[in-house]
């Protein structure tokens, strides 16, 4: 396992050690994870089983047909 060494100004620092301690996990850990979530590339299963979960919600051609007609873009 690689270990690695960042450096936090004093009240980054004091924040991420609140915020650990509330959730009773290490620092390595609670960093590890934010990384993680950074860099995958798949979404949470959790929110692949959301797709088609609702059937009611309006399509994106059926939500732009109440829009109005834009207005001439500028030159640049």
């Amino acid at each position: 396992m690689g270990q690695i060494t960042i450096y936090l100004d004093t009240e980054l620092e004091k924040k991420m050690r609140a915020y650990v301690k509330s959730t009773h996990i290490s620092q390595s850990k609670w960093i590890a994870n934010l990384i993680e979530e950074k860099i995958s590339n798949e979404w949470p299963e959790t929110v692949i089983q959301l797709a088609g979960a609702w059937k009611d919600l309006p399509t994106a051609e059926e939500i732009r047909q109440t829009e109005g007609t834009d207005i001439k873009r500028e030159e640049i």
